[in-house]
């Protein structure tokens, strides 16, 4: 006698695939803040014209600049 039935499909080990997912998650987060990390040291702005004496024509002024 021939089986009608298809084969079994594989099951799905859902917890497995929930860990991996959020290990995904979680190395995406901490590469994400690496990189902000990295590029918030890396970088330093040039000096801007700006009001060097308080009060000026009503403008504000840097509190201790850099330049």
């Amino acid at each position: 006698m021939v089986s009608i039935h298809p084969p079994r499909a594989a099951r799905v080990n859902w917890k497995l695939v929930s860990l991996l997912i959020a290990g995904a998650g979680l190395v995406l987060l901490v590469a994400a803040n690496a990189h902000l990390v990295y590029v918030a040291l890396d970088s330093q702005p040039d000096c801007v014209p700006h009001v060097k004496a308080p009060g000026e024509d009503g403008m504000f002024r840097a509190a201790r600049s850099a330049c």
